[in-house]
C-alpha cells in the first residue's frame, strides 16, 4: 500500500472519533446533529466513492505520472522541503479551479453535485463523496506534473488537501476571527453548502481562502442569514447509485430532447440550472423553495436498528475490501463489489421505507449467509472459517427477525385506533 492509502487508512478511524466530539457538542449546544438516514446516505456514498477510487485512481496517477515524464519542464527533488509546500499550496490553487467549475459548469457539477446533496451539515457530510469526479478532475491537476512535482509528492498532498476539509463541515464550530479570512475555516464552508441567495457559489477554497477573495468569491456568513443546506433541485433519495447519476440522467434527457444541435453541446458546458428554452417549456421543474421540508420520510424502529447494525458490520467489510481490493484477481473483485455496493442501495430503500426493500433485504441476507455457509467461501474468493459461517448465519437469521418485526410495527401503526380498541 502507497504512502497515500496509508494514511488514508490511518485517518478512517479519526473520522468517527471526531464525529463522536461533533455529537457530544452538538447535545452541549442543544442542536440536533445528526439523523440516522441522512447520516448513513453520506457514509454510503463515501464507501461507494472509495471503493471507485480503489481502481479509478490508476487513471488519474496513471496519467499524472505520464506526463511527469515525458511533459515536464523540471524534475523536482521529492526530498526537498520547499517541493512538498509548493506542492501543497499549488494543489489547493488547481483545486480551486476545479472546485469553482465543478460549480460553474454542467457537467462537472454532474460529478461534484454529490457532495452537496445532504440537507444537514455534519462531518458526514465531508465524507458524501463523488463516484464519478476522476471521469474529468485529473485534468485541473496537470500543472502540477508540466511543472515535475512527482507522482508521490502528488498523491500524498493531494489527501492532506482533502483530509484538511474534513473539519470545517460542521456547524458546532463558531467563527474563528482571523483563521476565516486565511484559510477554509467551518464557517466560510458552511456558506459555500448553503442554498441561500447570498451564498450561491461561493467560497471555493479547499485549505487556503484566499483564493476566493483574489478572484471575487468569497462571502461571510451572515448570523441574520442562516445557511440552508442541499441543492436547489432536491434529490429526495437515499440510493447512491442514483445520487451519483441523477443530474447525469438529466443533461442527457435534456441534450436529447434539445431540437438545436448547439444546444445538447451547451447543456454540458452551461451552468448549472441552465436549459433549451424548448426543453423548459415542454418539461418544466418545480421552482425552488427554500423553505421546503426536509427528506426524511419515517421507518419502522426495527427497521432503524437492523440498518444501523447492517451499515456498521458492511464498514467492517468495506474497510477490509480496501485493504485488499488491488489484489484480487477480476471475479473476487467483482463478487465484492456486487455485494458492497447491492448491500448499500438496499439500506437505501429501507431507509427510504419500500416494503419491497424487506423482502430483497430478507433474500439477500439468507442468500449470502446460505453460500458463506455451504461453500465457506466468501465473495472476494477467500475461504472463511466455520466459526465465521455460523455468524454470518446468525446474522442473516437475526437481520430477517428484526425486518419481521419492523414489517409488524408498521402493519400496528397503520392499524386505525378504533379496530385496535374493537379487538
Amino acid at each position: 500500500m502507497d504512502l497515500a492509502a496509508k494514511i488514508m487508512m490511518y485517518a478512517i478511524p479519526g473520522f468517527f472519533v471526531l464525529m463522536g466530539v461533533e455529537a457530544l457538542l452538538g447535545w452541549w449546544q442543544k442542536r440536533k446533529v445528526f439523523t440516522l438516514a441522512d447520516s448513513i446516505n453520506s457514509l454510503s456514498l463515501g464507501t461507494l466513492s472509495q471503493i471507485v477510487g480503489l481502481y479509478s485512481k490508476l487513471l488519474s496517477i496513471g496519467i499524472y505520472a505520464w506526463v511527469v515524464q515525458r511533459v515536464a519542464l523540471w524534475h523536482l527533488p521529492a526530498h526537498s522541503v520547499l517541493t512538498w509546500v509548493s506542492a501543497l499550496v499549488l494543489y489547493d490553487f488547481c483545486y480551486y479551479w476545479l472546485h469553482r467549475m465543478g460549480h460553474e459548469v454542467n457537467v462537472l457539477w454532474a460529478a461534484h453535485v454529490v457532495h452537496h446533496q445532504s440537507e444537514r451539515y455534519n462531518l458526514t457530510t465531508a465524507l458524501r463523496q463523488t463516484g464519478s469526479g476522476v471521469l474529468l478532475g485529473w485534468l485541473f491537476y496537470l500543472p502540477l506534473a508540466v511543472l515535475g512535482y512527482p507522482v508521490e509528492v502528488f498523491a500524498v498532498v493531494a489527501v492532506i488537501d482533502l483530509l484538511y476539509q474534513f473539519w470545517v463541515h460542521t456547524e458546532t464550530v463558531p467563527k474563528l476571527g482571523w483563521f476565516d479570512r486565511v484559510f477554509c475555516s467551518p464557517s466560510n464552508h458552511r456558506a459555500h453548502h448553503a442554498v441561500n441567495d447570498r451564498y450561491i457559489d461561493k467560497n471555493y477554497g479547499g485549505i487556503l481562502i484566499v483564493w476566493d477573495r483574489m478572484f471575487g468569491t468569497f462571502v461571510e456568513e451572515d448570523d441574520i442569514d442562516k445557511p440552508v443546506y442541499g441543492t436547489r433541485s432536491p434529490l429526495r433519495s437515499w440510493n447512491p447509485i442514483w445520487a451519483n447519476f441523477e443530474v447525469y440522467s438529466g443533461l442527457f434527457q435534456d441534450a436529447w430532447h434539445a431540437r438545436n444541435w448547439l444546444d445538447k453541446l451547451k447543456v454540458f458546458l452551461k451552468p448549472p440550472g441552465w436549459r433549451p428554452a424548448d426543453v423548459a417549456a415542454k418539461f418544466p421543474k418545480p421552482e425552488f423553495d427554500i423553505a421546503r421540508e426536509e427528506f426524511n420520510p419515517p421507518v419502522p424502529r426495527w427497521i432503524s436498528i437492523h440498518v444501523l447494525l447492517q451499515f456498521v458490520l458492511l464498514l467492517f467489510l468495506g474497510v477490509r475490501f480496501l485493504q485488499n481490493g488491488a489484489q484480487l484477481d477480476w471475479l473476487g473483485a467483482l463478487g465484492s463489489v456486487l455485494f458492497l455496493v447491492g448491500e448499500l442501495v438496499l439500506i437505501g430503500a429501507l431507509l427510504e421505507n419500500e416494503k419491497h426493500a424487506r423482502w430483497l433485504q430478507s433474500v439477500f441476507l439468507v442468500t449470502c449467509a446460505g453460500v458463506a455457509l455451504v461453500s465457506g467461501i466468501w465473495f472476494d474468493g477467500s475461504h472463511i472459517t466455520w466459526s465465521w459461517r455460523i455468524f454470518a448465519a446468525s446474522w442473516a437469521v437475526l437481520g430477517c427477525l428484526m425486518l419481521w418485526l419492523g414489517n409488524r410495527e408498521q402493519a400496528t401503526d397503520a392499524t386505525p385506533a378504533h379496530a385496535q380498541s374493537a379487538s
